[in-house]
């Protein structure tokens, strides 16, 4: 297999191990052709503390044959075809959309489905690239996108191991060699038990780069266990409201679901550590540590020259004292000074 970068930058942004999650807040076609519900997906994706903005560019001529089957799943009557033009991004929105994500400070970018949907992308110099997992077969249009010199992210739902292997020789033949992977589980919405998060893992072992998810799952939960396994970028579907009509607002979280997701993964994050058995942290060690263990502690008064048996101690709180642990090395001592009942026994008591 060939060589890939196991980390690469979006616009100054490193995306890879060590660094956080690169989080991709999916707009997807929830604008339903709206300028202004375009815009404010930005800003929902802004205030979410999303680190980028996603939709999509296509157009349903160019994605599906007019002899495409409908799908049984969706309840509109329009052919796939249809469909698709009637919800497509209008792509002489793409420049404003960008300059409004610049003006918040959140990177925007879009997934091309055609070969003119990348010239569109690279000539407003996105700073990253999205394959679909419907599209990854598609080894032409990965060699154009690829050809940008941009990352790219691929999503590798319903693919084989042999199909992410072709997928990532096309782009090798660029000579570009930033490229993340994403799991991603092909239903909308995709119930957890074919989410296989672990093949995260996997992908992240067999080819070297940048790992993540791309869920479809309902709620927050996949996101909180993304960041758990150390994924390098999340992507998630959302919407302004899940009653809007249109394909993908069913299955998107709501904005206040979105910022949950984020602050799950923040959290997630700063809670894995580097692994190692340290003793207290500072926090744990002002009180925790030192009022919340244990030490030894009479159980009687001891009058001073007493010889200390065991009966005359118990363990209790507070752990500044002697440890339970050196209970041996006290018995059979003798009382240096006067101990009352409870008092915690400090090694010059004896």
């Amino acid at each position: 297999m060939n060589s890939f970068d196991p980390s690469f930058k979006i616009h100054g942004r490193t995306v890879g191990p060590g660094v956080p999650c690169y989080i991709v807040a999916e707009a997807g076609a929830n604008h339903n052709r709206d300028l202004g519900i375009a815009r404010e997906l930005i800003d929902v994706a802004t205030d979410a503390g999303a680190d980028a903005v996603k939709f999509q560019t296509y157009t349903g001529a160019n994605l599906y044959s007019s002899k495409t089957p409908r799908f049984s799943h969706m309840k509109d009557e329009r052919s796939p075809r249809d469909l698709i033009d009637a919800i497509a991004l209008p792509r002489e929105w793409q420049e404003e959309l960008m300059s409004h994500a610049t003006s918040r400070g959140i990177q925007f970018f879009s997934t091309p489905f055609d070969h003119d949907a990348v010239d569109s992308l690279a000539k407003l110099g996105v700073g990253v690239l999205k394959i679909a997992s419907f599209e990854l077969v598609d080894l032409q249009l990965i060699r154009k996108a690829a050809s940008v010199g941009v990352p790219l992210i691929l999503s590798t739902g319903m693919a084989t191991y042999g199909e992410v292997e072709d997928a990532l020789g096309a782009v090798a033949e660029t000579g570009n060699r930033a490229v993340a992977l994403l799991r991603c589980a092909s239903l909308y919405p995709a119930p957890p038990e074919i989410m296989n998060l672990c093949a995260m893992a996997t992908l992240r072992q067999a080819f070297g780069v940048p790992v993540g998810l791309s869920d479809h799952t309902a709620g927050v939960a996949m996101a909180a266990a993304a960041a758990a396994l150390e994924a390098n970028v999340y992507e998630k579907h959302f919407t302004l409201s899940r009653s809007m009509e249109g394909p993908d607002h069913s299955f998107a979280l709501e904005p206040d679901e979105l910022r949950a997701a984020v602050t799950a993964i923040r959290d997630v994050e700063s809670a894995l550590g580097n692994g190692r058995l340290e003793g207290p942290s500072e926090a744990e060690s002002v009180e925790m540590f030192t009022l919340g263990r244990r030490s030894l502690v009479a159980a009687q008064d001891i009058p001073a020259g007493a010889l200390i048996t065991a009966e005359m101690l118990v363990t209790k709180r507070p752990g500044y004292g002697v440890a339970p642990k050196h209970l041996e090395l006290v018995i059979g001592r003798r009382a240096a000074v006067d101990i009352e009942y409870d008092d915690v026994i400090m090694w010059d008591m004896i």
